[in-house]
C-alpha cells in the first residue's frame, strides 16, 4: 500500500489550476495557430489573432486569459493500492483550488446556493469525480470551466429509432443555439448512452482528450467526430460569432451502454481557451 500525503494533492491542484487559468495548452494554442493560418474570413482573422495575442500576454504577465477562470471540475482516478494519510481528497482538493485562487488572482466564480446566490469567495467547492483504478498512483484531470460555454451546454433523451441521425441532429442544434455565446472557437464533448446522468458525465470526460488525441475506439464514433466537426464549422458561426470557417476545434465523443428503450445524448461545450491538465501523483 502506498501512501500519498493530503499536503501533496493540495499543492499539485492548486499549481495545476493556476498554470490552466495563465497558460494555453500546447494542443490548444497549436489548434487556433492552424485556424489562424486556414481561415479566409478577415474578420474570423483577426479575432483569431487577438486571442493569440491574449495568450501571450496572459503567459508573459502571469495573468488569467479570461476573467471568467472557471468551476474546477476534478477527474481523479486513484490507484486501489493507494492510502491518502493527513486528510480526505475532497478536502484537499478544495484546500488547492482555494489557494490557487489567491496565489493567482482568479476570480471568485461559485456561489453557495443556486438561488440565494451568495459567494464562497474562494471558488470552492469543486466538482469531484472519483474513479478507483488498478495501481498505487492518483492521476488528477483538472477543467477550469467557465460560465459561458457551460451555459450553452444541453442534455436530451433520444429514442432508439432516433438513430445517429438524432444524435447528429442534436449535436448541431445545440451548438447552433449556442452561437457566439460560448465562446468560439469551441471544442464540443459529447456523450452518448448510459443514462440520465451518465452521458453528462461522459460528454464532460470526453474534453479531457487533447486536441490531437485519439483514443482507441469504434470505427463509427472516430466518423462521426470528424463528421459532426465538418457539419458544425459549416454553421459558419466562427471565432466570437463573426463568421469563417473556425467555428469548432474538435469534437470529443465517449459512450456507454444503455438501456434497449434509451438513447440519452449530452452534449458539453468548451470555449476556445479549454483550460485542462493533468498530474500524476
Amino acid at each position: 500500500m502506498r501512501q500519498i500525503k493530503a499536503a501533496l494533492i493540495t499543492k499539485a491542484v492548486e499549481d495545476l489550476f493556476v498554470k490552466i487559468n495563465l497558460e494555453l495548452t500546447p494542443d490548444v494554442l497549436s489548434a487556433l495557430k492552424k485556424a489562424h493560418k486556414t481561415e479566409k474570413n478577415s474578420s474570423a482573422r483577426s479575432v483569431l489573432k487577438v486571442l493569440l495575442e491574449n495568450a501571450s500576454i496572459a503567459k508573459k504577465e502571469s495573468i488569467p486569459i479570461c476573467q471568467d477562470t472557471g468551476l474546477a471540475v476534478v477527474f481523479a482516478q486513484i490507484g486501489q493500492d493507494v492510502h491518502i494519510s493527513g486528510g480526505d481528497l475532497k478536502s484537499s482538493v478544495d484546500r488547492g483550488v482555494k489557494q490557487a485562487v489567491k496565489k493567482g488572482y482568479l476570480r471568485a466564480s461559485v456561489v453557495k446556493d443556486p438561488l440565494t446566490r451568495k459567494n464562497t469567495k474562494d471558488n470552492t467547492p469543486a466538482i469531484l469525480h472519483t474513479e478507483i483504478v488498478p495501481g498505487n498512483k492518483i492521476k488528477l484531470y483538472i477543467l477550469a470551466k467557465g460560465g459561458g460555454a457551460e451555459n450553452m451546454s444541453a442534455l436530451k433523451m433520444l429514442k432508439p429509432s432516433d438513430g445517429i441521425e438524432g444524435v447528429k441532429a442534436f449535436v448541431i442544434e445545440t451548438v447552433k443555439k449556442a452561437g457566439p455565446s460560448a465562446c468560439p472557437p469551441m471544442i464540443v464533448g459529447v456523450g452518448i448512452g448510459g443514462n440520465f446522468e451518465r452521458c453528462a458525465y461522459l460528454a464532460k470526460k470526453a474534453l479531457l482528450r487533447g486536441l490531437g488525441v485519439n483514443a482507441p475506439r469504434e470505427a463509427h464514433l472516430i466518423t462521426l467526430e470528424s463528421t459532426l466537426l465538418k457539419d458544425i464549422n459549416r454553421l459558419g458561426i466562427g471565432p466570437s460569432g463573426f463568421g469563417g470557417k473556425t467555428t469548432c476545434l474538435a469534437v470529443k465523443i465517449e459512450s456507454a451502454p444503455c438501456h434497449i428503450a434509451s438513447l440519452p445524448v449530452a452534449v458539453n461545450i468548451e470555449c476556445h481557451a479549454h483550460r485542462h491538465g493533468e498530474v500524476v501523483l
